[in-house]
């Protein structure tokens, strides 16, 4: 980690700081293991457990591949076995022989459509999977770049394509922010796996489109949902305001979530030999102050709220656990990248509220959501069957800006 730009004082520079950190990613890994099923990982109700008859999911699968690949890359020992396992269930029922991609759950023969979102996330698995040496990975990896070649990533638009029927048929006409954001995320790993610099110059581009071209023309609010031909469609999901993906309005989580993943890949374009545009960092500023202005305690209670609409009143005042996660990534990545005392604050000011309302040591993990009164809830988010946002947000803060979290894992090994 670069800390040239820290104060003396950052958390970032203390022992103490890093030690719980790291205690708090052990806990949440030790929850999260009894989600293993046969056939994949499935989803946790709020004291660990798995309903009776739980189904594997693929999204679930591939998080927890992706995390416990993490895990065993910073020497946690066992981890490695659950790579493995879910490498043979993202290679088994999962995926689709027939005609290529991966089901939403195994032999998911419903045809209930292949989705960027979820692709992008079995690409992130698999290429965390090779760095952590899982024997199967390669392959899982080849087929993750040959599904995204063929399909999702459009060359004349810059971006991926949405969600197509099982045969790759009936393209929807809707693009959106939230899948093209996880496919920069998985494309910075890409990049570091396949040392092939192509991946970059995707994810910019893709950055390119979504934030330098309509978020800084919206006062760096990100707009979620477009029409085939990109146009913004800022009326969609009215009705149904806090779907899980999809929600209506403006999520200032993913303006977060941006402003962490722009820094890392200007970082990753500077190593690469590339060039880094000034907007990458300009805009990483905005998203995150503009979502901190206007989102933290808006309806009076601390915490970020789910949901703006366009005039920038809460719709849904949930607190969700993985917008505070990425809140306190975000802050760490302006902090290194800044040495600004303002991150400093947000990142403390983070870490304290997830400490006082999200953290569980009761039931274990993290609540999922809280209400407006920063209650538990799940009316969003039932149980706990997140581990990725947590855990990613707890190993972030002491890591360079470049290369993706995996490879960058794997040098810290190197180096010390």
């Amino acid at each position: 980690m670069n800390t040239s730009n820290l104060p003396s004082s950052s958390w970032l520079n203390a022992p103490a700081h890093a030690a719980w950190r790291l205690a708090e990613a052990q806990r949440l890994l030790a929850f999260a293991k009894a989600a293993k099923l046969p056939d994949g990982f499935g989803n946790l109700d709020a004291e660990g457990r798995l309903a009776p008859g739980a189904c594997a999911e693929t999204m679930n699968t591939a998080r927890m591949t992706h995390c416990f690949a993490l895990a065993h890359l910073q020497g946690m020992p066992g981890c490695l076995d659950y790579v493995a396992h879910g490498v043979a269930a993202l290679r088994g029922a999962m995926q689709d022989a027939s005609y290529g991609g991966w089901f939403a759950h195994p032999g998911g023969h419903d045809d209930s459509g292949k989705a960027a979102y979820l692709h992008a996330f079995v690409a992130l698995a698999a290429s965390s999977a090779v760095v952590a040496g899982a024997v199967d990975a390669p392959a899982l990896l080849a087929d993750a770049i040959q599904v995204i070649e063929a399909h999702f990533w459009s060359e004349e638009e810059g971006a991926l394509r949405e969600t197509f029927s099982r045969a790759w048929q009936l393209p929807e006409p809707y693009r959106g922010a939230n899948s093209n954001m996880h496919a920069t995320e998985a494309f910075l790993a890409l990049a570091d796996v396949t040392g092939n610099s192509l991946w970059l110059k995707r994810a910019l581009r893709i950055a390119e489109r979504i934030i330098h071209t309509h978020a800084a023309a919206n006062g760096y609010r990100v707009i979620e949902h477009f029409d085939a031909l990109w146009q913004p469609l800022p009326h969609y999901n009215i009705e149904h305001p806090a779907d899980h993906f999809r929600p209506y309005g403006t999520t200032p989580g993913h303006a977060l979530e941006w402003a962490r993943l722009l820094l890392h890949l200007e970082a990753s374009l500077d190593r690469a030999g590339l060039q880094a545009p000034q907007w990458l960092a300009d805009s990483a500023r905005a998203l995150f102050d503009t979502a901190c202005q206007q989102a933290w305690k808006v309806d009076g209670a601390p915490g970020y709220v789910y949901t703006l609409d366009w005039a920038g009143q809460p719709v849904v005042h949930a607190r969700l656990h993985w917008v505070h996660a990425e809140a306190c990534a975000a802050a760490a990545a302006l902090l290194q990248r800044t040495g600004e005392a303002h991150y400093e604050q947000w990142y403390r000011n983070g870490w304290d509220f997830i400490a006082s309302h999200f953290i569980d040591t009761h039931g274990g993990s993290w609540h999922h959501e809280l209400d407006a009164t920063n209650q538990p809830a799940g009316t969003i988010w039932p149980g706990k069957p997140d581990l990725y946002h947590a855990y990613q947000a707890l190993l972030l803060p002491g890591l360079p800006l470049a290369s993706s979290l995996a490879s960058n894992l794997a040098a810290n090994v190197t180096r010390r």
